[in-house]
């Protein structure tokens, strides 16, 4: 913080001479002050205002200062409390800066030090300010609210993530490529008590084995060809946070032995060293394969298999929750426009219904360009049909020539729509049936007849999951 910015402070002494001299001073200095003669009023006048350092003799003429800086531990905590005394001793010192003071000064107190204590007690707290800020941005960026459904596969993962995220366990996330496996990996790590601690990502599919090696462990100076120096690997990198691991069932059957060894024992060497490293790191993965049918084959061995999946979460694909597609879209219209600078306040009702009708080999990373492209290419802030990619609208042709030449009637061709549009609803509802018939615009008799008819219960429809 720089010198000389303003604070608001409380000056607590019983010699009224200090008191003003203190107070004038710092009222100088451009800080708002105020004062007060015993350590009650000193609490009186803390309970009506929150100060941000607090100057405290410790004897006062009711109870010491100490009584004053503990109750402020526990009920302002934080205010910043410089304590003073006539008599400073190391003892006392000690005792002041144990019990939570952020500095302790000794009477009578030169400008010049007041001054440097009051800016440091400022500058502190204005860093405490940022953090928790950027905390907060952080928490909003990659915590579960980054996550975005309401489908019932996806609060069941944002459970199963709450459950876990705050232990060592090993996680495996389980998922098609574009279903946002990585952002579920750095919400588990957010929720953690690492979040502090670093989030390292590596993705195993982007690098031939013997950098991958390397990239995970590190090496030493001329392990191989083009090592001219030391390198450290992700595992240092990640000590103490957590250690991501996209599409593991890529790694090569001697990369699989020594991250065997590695979540086992929580050592390793580098590639070419022999000095073991000990690390701290809590493991997240992640593939898009069928680890079983790798271990049957014999392609990915069965005790590392044993070893990672200890918790398992499933992404589910956007083609199987397409009742938060709406949400999506929401959200990343709302995120591109403030990117672009372009006001987009709306997208047709048959956009949508296009965009639930596609299939998403490409998942919700395929959406989200999807809807950058439509905002880029809008005009006066409306998202229409033309706007989309035409592989959407042959998609969606292709399915309504389907229906058309399948030979069925009318009233049996509607019948597969209907039965979608009411799982979407009761989705959004949370199956309240209740809601779920006012949203669509009939009464709840003639919302169980359709269920009934079309078979929809909660079970039926979930039974896969």
């Amino acid at each position: 913080m720089a010198r000389g910015t303003s604070g608001s402070l409380l000056v607590v002494d019983d010699d009224r001479y200090i008191q003003n001299a203190m107070a004038d001073y710092l009222r100088g200095l451009g800080h708002r002050t105020e004062t007060a003669t015993t350590c009650q009023e000193a609490i009186e006048r803390m309970e009506e205002f929150p100060f941000e350092v607090v100057v405290c003799d410790v004897n006062l003429p009711d109870q010491d200062g100490f009584h004053l800086l503990s109750w402020a531990r526990e009920n302002s905590p934080e205010t910043a409390v410089v304590m003073l005394t006539g008599f400073g001793t190391i003892e006392s010192a000690v005792e002041a800066i144990r019990m939570g003071a952020f500095d302790y000064l000794t009477k009578p107190v030169i400008d010049e030090e007041l001054r440097f204590s009051i800016d440091r007690a400022l500058g502190q707290r204005q860093i405490v300010v940022e953090n928790r800020k950027l905390k907060a941005q952080l928490t909003q960026r990659y915590g579960l609210s980054s996550i975005i459904g309401k489908d019932y596969k996806m609060l069941r993962m944002f459970e199963l993530i709450e459950s876990v995220a705050d232990t060592r366990t090993t996680v495996l996330i389980l998922g098609e490529s574009g279903t946002g496996k990585t952002m579920t990996a750095r919400s588990i790590h957010q929720l953690s008590n690492r979040a502090d601690r670093p989030f390292v990502e590596v993705a195993c599919g982007a690098l031939p084995d013997t950098l991958l090696e390397s990239e995970l462990f590190g090496h030493v100076a001329g392990a191989f060809t083009g090592a001219s120096h030391d390198k450290v690997g992700k595992f240092l990198q990640a000590d103490g946070g957590t250690l991501f691991l996209d599409e593991i069932g890529t790694a090569s059957p001697s990369l699989q032995v020594k991250l065997l060894r590695v979540i086992q024992d929580r050592e390793f060497e580098p590639v070419g060293g022999n000095t073991t490293h000990k690390v701290d790191v809590r493991l997240v993965l992640a593939t898009n394969q069928n680890l079983e049918e790798s271990v049957a084959k014999g392609e990915f061995r069965e005790d590392l298999y044993y070893r990672i999946n200890v918790i398992t979460l499933t992404q589910p694909p956007l083609r199987d929750r397409i009742g938060d597609i709406p949400l999506l879209v929401d959200h990343y219209l709302k995120l591109f426009s403030e990117q672009t600078g372009r006001t987009v306040h709306q997208i047709d009702e048959m956009a949508v219904q296009i965009l639930q009708q596609y299939h998403w080999p490409g998942n919700v990373r395929e959406l989200v360009n999807v809807i950058e492209r439509a905002v880029v290419l809008c005009r006066d802030g409306h998202i229409t049909t033309n706007d989309l990619p035409e592989k959407l609208y042959a998609h969606h042709e292709h399915r309504n020539v389907d229906a058309q030449l399948s030979g069925a009637s009318l009233k049996v061709a509607l019948t597969q729509p209907e039965r979608q549009l009411i799982i979407q609803a009761l989705e959004s509802n949370g199956w309240n049936r209740q809601k779920t018939a006012r949203s669509l615009g009939i009464n709840r008799t003639t919302l169980y007849k359709k269920m009934r008819r079309y078979e929809i219960d909660f079970e039926s429809v979930y039974k896969h999951i």
